[in-house]
């Protein structure tokens, strides 16, 4: 897998409860649980990563998100993880990036029972621009993708991420590939060897046009995974933006809705935009750090 981690986060604030309220957990995201025990929050994610970590103490936790939960820009993992970080840093510990991904792909896969890969942990723990190769072991190698600073800027300038507004759950579509997927060899196959292409594209100076004509290419092969990756109303858009001089592109995430990310040369980028004015596009930025402990300070339980 060739993938980067961008500059849009997810924000955890953790802290032990003060015990002079007539709740024991305070969980704030888009609503507001007020429990007194772990097995009573409603939040899966929540309540399954408390469980885990044997909890016993009275907690409150607030999380903000820079983008919208649903949208295959692997917010979930980036919560479970981030959540996963703040607390050990909580009960003053700390844990390698390996670590985080590991035991959140564990809590997403076999504890939460989501059909989910592991890339979204992968990235969201180790951060920049990887290249990542999941073995069978169950090992996984995260080696960063060197290249100069200035070609970085210049790929980062080609990629444009547009909002589709179509919201889905990225299990469900991952899901559809489930049933079929050992008919699939030959796509899976060609897949992979995009991966090591696509690195070559970047590594050795090649044209960046070859990197979106390349992603054009997976794309239809992706799409061909699932009938659920796609629909009418995304491959207009797609077209849309093709026709306005994109060279490729691809929905993130496991497909059926989210956002849409193009390549689209300089030259070509306002015209893309104009095409697409009606979609909402969300400015980014690659970034190199992956989960982080923002600030801390050591707080006694009660």
């Amino acid at each position: 897998m060739l993938a980067t981690s961008i500059d849009k986060y997810c924000y955890l604030t953790v802290r032990y409860l003060p015990p002079f309220f007539d709740h024991r957990f305070r969980i704030v995201y888009s609503k507001t649980e007020l429990c007194q025990t772990i097995n009573k929050i409603k939040h899966p994610a929540v309540r399954c990563v408390l469980e885990h970590m044997g909890f016993e103490e009275g907690l409150e936790i607030h999380h903000d998100g820079d983008l919208p939960a649903r949208s295959g820009v692997g917010s979930s993992s980036s919560f479970v993880v981030g959540l996963l970080h703040a607390l050990y840093a909580l009960r003053n510990e700390t844990r390698s990036k390996e670590h985080l991904a590991k035991e959140s792909i564990y809590i997403e896969q076999t504890l939460l029972k989501e059909h989910v890969g592991a890339q979204d942990q992968t990235m969201v723990s180790y951060g920049g621009l990887n290249l990542v190769n999941f073995h069978a072991s169950g090992e996984i190698s995260v080696s960063p993708v060197i290249i100069p600073v200035e070609r970085t800027r210049e790929l980062n300038s080609c990629l444009l991420l547009f909002y589709t507004g179509i919201k889905r759950i990225s299990s469900d579509i991952a899901a559809s590939y489930v049933p079929d997927i050992a008919s699939k060899t030959a796509q899976l196959t060609a897949y992979r060897s995009m991966v090591d292409e696509a690195a070559a594209i970047l590594t050795k100076n090649r044209p960046l046009e070859e990197f979106g004509s390349l992603m054009n290419e997976a794309w239809i092969l992706k799409k061909s995974l699932s009938r659920e990756v796609s629909s009418n109303e995304i491959d207009e858009i797609y077209t849309a933006a093709r026709s306005a001089g994109a060279l490729g592109g691809k929905i993130v995430g496991a497909g059926g809705g989210g956002f849409l990310l193009l390549f689209a040369p300089r030259h070509a980028a306002a015209s893309v935009r104009e095409k697409l004015k009606r979609l909402l596009e969300v400015p980014f930025a690659f970034e190199n750090h992956g989960s982080q402990i923002i600030f801390y300070n050591p707080q006694h339980k009660y």
